[in-house]
């Protein structure tokens, strides 16, 4: 075990850590033995959610597949395999994720301590809602297996959880049958935030579903968006091309950023100009179109290392969920807040949620805004008042995205924090297992 300097994924905050990265179960509870750590996957995670109060352990070498049961789609795996390992390995099959969050390179671990969510939300759930069973290193050096069924309370609270109830080891989880690698893609524009919500509201039945949104737009323009609804592409439906080998698809040629972009690179006016240029591309290509796996659900995967294009200070991303009832009033303020405030992102991304789950599981019905800024003074300024704008609205914020939320702030807005951090105290977990997250946010 060594020190590093890690971050997350936004490169914000970098803090000195000691890292192992235990091969076998044996050498996990030593390097877990002593107390305040966090397991750590492929450090996807945006903020400091996966670095160690006093030890951060590195899971990627437990990145085994088990076993695979072709009649049910059920898949036993090791917590370090990626999603990306999982497609190549199950897509040639007919196989795919029930649910995949915005980037393929996260583990199968990191996918169940976020409950990460993806543009299906809204009709089928969290990614927990097809995970059969979970292994759980505990605080004793002891495994449990937990399920909806077995030791719930444990499985419920791993759901969402970032890692706080224990190492989970390996976990058995379903995959969709798939006919091809294609996915049937329809834009639509939406010229302000209520045509977005009627288009939202409209394609409920809709398997996918998510909208760029332009946040530097205002006045009647506030909230245009480019909504986008997706269907596993049928192999019958396919063009002849594609239909002599409908589970293949091109390989998109991947790009990587080297250097830490120039601070100055986004501004009101580069981020402006270029939300004009994609609101006109969208513009051009509504309607219906064919694209291939990759690019519908992945589309940053392209580009390695895009968390650069920030520069050396690194990037925060805010996101929120607001309930239903209140969503409307809540985007106009948040939109409203972000355009003022000159500092719009051009990666802004507004969802539909469905029914949530237990735990600490981030969805609510309703609907979800990520925003992501670079992390300046001006910018975690901005992102305080739309904490206190979430707020006024019911909101609650995801713990796979937070870098610098106030404990306040997470404790007003889910309840479910107290009963949290109760449980982990009585437990004994609060010093097994903690982040510099968990410390920040009291949990």
């Amino acid at each position: 075990m060594g020190m590093q300097e890690i971050s997350g994924w936004g490169r914000f905050p970098r803090r000195f850590a000691r890292v192992a990265a235990p091969h076998g179960e044996a050498a996990l509870r030593a390097a877990a033995g002593g107390g305040g750590a966090v397991a750590r996957g492929n450090g996807r995670a945006y903020g400091d959610s996966a670095i160690g109060s006093a030890a951060t352990i590195e899971m990627r070498r437990f990145n085994r597949i088990l076993a695979f049961d072709s009649s049910s789609g059920r898949l036993v795996a090791e917590a370090g395999v990626l999603l990306s390992d999982i497609i190549d390995v199950f897509l040639p099959r007919g196989w795919f994720p029930y649910v995949t969050p915005g980037t393929k390179f996260v583990t199968l671990g990191g996918a169940i301590a976020a409950d990460a969510h993806g543009k299906n939300h809204h009709c089928e759930g969290s990614f927990g809602a097809f995970v059969d069973w979970i292994d759980v290193l505990g605080a004793d050096g002891s495994v449990t297996r937990a399920s909806p069924a077995s030791n719930s309370r444990l499985f419920e609270w791993t759901l969402g959880g970032m890692g706080l109830t224990g190492i989970i080891l390996r976990a058995a989880i379903r995959l969709r049958p798939v006919e091809s690698a294609w996915i049937s893609q329809k834009t639509l524009p939406a010229a302000n935030l209520d045509a977005a919500l009627a288009a939202f509201e409209t394609a409920r039945e809709a398997t996918y579903s998510a909208a760029w949104i332009d946040c530097l737009a205002s006045g009647d323009s506030l909230g245009r968006s480019l909504l986008m609804l997706g269907e596993h592409a049928r192999a019958a439906d396919l063009p002849p091309a594609q239909r002599a080998a409908p589970l293949q698809a091109p390989l998109r040629r991947k790009r990587r950023v080297l250097w830490n972009a120039p601070s100055a690179l986004l501004n009101r006016c580069t981020v402006k100009a270029f939300n004009a240029l994609y609101w006109r591309q969208g513009l051009r290509r509504a309607g219906e179109s064919l694209v291939d796996w990759d690019s519908f659900f992945y589309p940053l995967d392209a580009v390695l290392g895009w968390n650069r294009i920030y520069g050396r200070r690194g990037f925060v991303q805010f996101q929120c969920v607001l309930p239903t009832q209140s969503a409307r009033a809540g985007l106009v303020a948040l939109l409203s807040e972000t355009s003022a405030a000159g500092q719009g992102s051009f990666l802004a991304v507004l969802k539909q949620f469905g029914r949530g789950r237990g735990g600490l599981s981030f969805p609510m019905p309703g609907y979800t805004l990520a925003l992501d800024f670079p992390a300046t003074v001006r910018a975690l300024a901005l992102l305080d008042r739309l904490d206190a704008i979430t707020l006024e609205h019911g909101g609650r914020f995801y713990l796979a995205k937070d870098a610098r939320m106030a404990a306040a702030s997470l404790h007003r807005s889910d309840p479910r924090a107290a009963r949290f951090q109760a449980m982990r105290r009585k437990e004994g977990l609060d010093t097994a297992f903690a982040s510099a997250q968990s410390e920040r946010l009291l949990l």
